[in-house]
């Protein structure tokens, strides 16, 4: 005989929280703040906080911050380095900063160093017209207060000081440029996530539920939410109800948008790629490497496969990192299933799928091409940044799986998105976060406009604008505009969080 399952009688609470990881995390502690009161539920389908996306071997990139990251700074066909993505993402970083350093003062966070460690981040190029473009992008920064602290030189010795394995090997008259930026940092989000889940799941009124996955979401007739959550673990069904909802699942969003049915959702798709590292295993070479090296990335090549030698703190012990090496899955999470991607596909997104699979032939013959490599052609793809690499010294580790936004378009039809969206309901009831690149990265700056966009009126108030100062003290101002604010910003962040201060005088 069958289990015998039970309907658990409703329940109400205020918020929703639908997946464990930086977002959710991040939206329940800036809610609880604001309003002490509210009572809110949190739901994941794994059994720990931060297993997906958020967790530091899955995640493609730490403690984003537009440094050294060169797609974040396309050349237009003039020649000239478009720098306003890349200073929207360096403004982002700083604002999560000021968020974790108000956790820290608070003592909602412990020690810093538990996830986030300074490490120098570095573009490194080779050929004339890859260094000529690293060169531009660097005069395009420097007109920005945000990166006047960056390095910049195409001297064999200088480049050699700053990463010496990517320069032994290496011959001096290959023409190479890098620049560096040490105040460049490495996050260990899935730490961070945990922690921040700790201290929201022992307040009043919030409750943490692992095991438990959400089957449907009903529009009530007075305006809130009915969410059908199932515990895998006994298989038992239960009913609750919700003021608001937040949909922020990862790969697993699209899915749950779908069943909410609200017209703000349709005509999205999603587009899964999954990614692999090699990771060495040599400590004598991890202890020689002390940087995030980015280079350029192939023609078609995602945001998230952008190649880099990565160096990261992972559970306070030094990992280093090369990929990560793009592929094709049709699961839209590392622990999804492989029907996610057809079952994603619906009457009101086929067209915008289609259309964008036809405008991005690209990126499809890149992702056939990584996933037609061979190990060896994956480890001549490493010693392009560090030639005297010895195979023996590596090994595949697995990454996360990321899920690219494809939405509607009235001239194109549909367009592949590769940063992150924000998708609400009119009434501002519900919101999903979709996408990926540079995502946790940019959670808190992310997270402030789902609220504007669902807590308006709430925002609008003296007691949340008040507030939010006190956690982001630089609410609804720009660093960019404001060398001494951005240093006076800065300096303190970087005391409380244990970070170098400014380089430049």
């Amino acid at each position: 005989m069958g289990r015998k399952r039970k309907t658990v009688v409703e329940t109400d609470a205020d918020v929703i929280l639908i997946g464990a990881g930086i977002m959710s995390a991040t939206l329940g502690l800036i809610l609880k703040e604001l309003e002490p009161d509210l009572s809110i539920e949190i739901y994941e389908r794994l059994d720990i906080a931060a297993a997906e996306s958020s967790d530091a071997w899955n995640n493609a990139g730490t403690g984003h911050s537009a440094f050294c990251e060169l797609n974040y700074t396309p050349q237009n066909e003039s020649g000239a380095v478009e720098i306003k993505k890349a200073t929207q993402i360096a403004e982002s970083f700083e604002v999560s900063k000021q968020f974790w350093t108000y956790l820290v003062e608070k003592e909602i966070l412990s020690d810093p160093h538990l996830f986030i460690r300074n490490i120098p981040h570095m573009s490194f190029v080779w050929g004339k017209d890859n260094v000529d473009f690293l060169k531009t992008r660097y005069e395009a920064l420097q007109k920005c207060n945000l990166f006047e602290d960056m390095q910049y030189s195409e001297d064999f010795v200088t480049i050699k000081d700053w990463a010496p394995l990517v320069m032994e090997g290496r011959s001096k008259k290959e023409k190479v440029a890098a620049t560096k930026m040490d105040l460049g940092t490495d996050v260990n989000f899935g730490s961070l996530t945990r922690e921040m889940f700790s201290y929201l799941s022992k307040q009043p009124k919030v409750s943490l539920h692992f095991h438990h996955e959400i089957r449907e979401l009903d529009k009530m007739d007075n305006g809130d939410w009915k969410i059908k959550v199932k515990n895998l673990e006994t298989g038992e069904k239960s009913n609750r109800l919700a003021k608001f909802v937040f949909i922020g699942a990862g790969g697993g969003s699209l899915p749950l948008l779908e069943k909410s049915g609200i017209p703000e959702g349709r005509g999205f798709g999603g587009f899964p790629v999954s990614g692999q590292w090699l990771k060495c295993t040599n400590e004598a070479v991890i202890a020689r490497h002390h940087a995030k090296v980015y280079g350029k990335a192939a023609v078609g090549a995602p945001p998230m496969s952008v190649p880099h030698l990565d160096t990261r703190i992972i559970n306070g012990k030094q990992a280093l990192l090369f990929g990560p090496y793009a592929g094709f899955s049709t699961k839209f999470l590392k622990n999804g299933s492989f029907l996610d991607l057809p079952l994603s596909i619906k009457f009101n997104n086929i067209r915008p799928m289609i259309s964008a699979g036809l405008h991005n032939l690209d990126l499809t013959k890149y992702l056939i091409d990584q996933v037609r490599q061979s190990p060896e052609d994956r480890f001549e793809a490493l010693k392009e940044y560090l030639p005297n690499a010895d195979i023996k010294d590596w090994e595949l580790e697995t990454a996360g799986q990321r899920v690219q936004v494809i939405k509607k378009d009235e001239k194109e039809g549909g367009i592949l998105e590769f940063g992150t969206e924000v998708v609400s309901a009119a009434d501002g009831s519900i919101a999903a976060l979709l996408g990926a690149s540079p995502g946790a990265s940019t959670a808190v700056s992310i997270m402030l406009d789902l609220l504007d966009r669902c807590f308006k009126k709430k925002l609008q108030t003296a007691q949340w604008q008040t507030k939010i100062r006190t956690m982001i003290p630089t609410y609804g101002e720009k660093l960019a505009d404001s060398e001494t604010l951005c240093n006076e910003t800065r300096e303190r962040t970087s005391a409380v969080l244990k970070l170098n201060s400014l380089v430049a005088n």
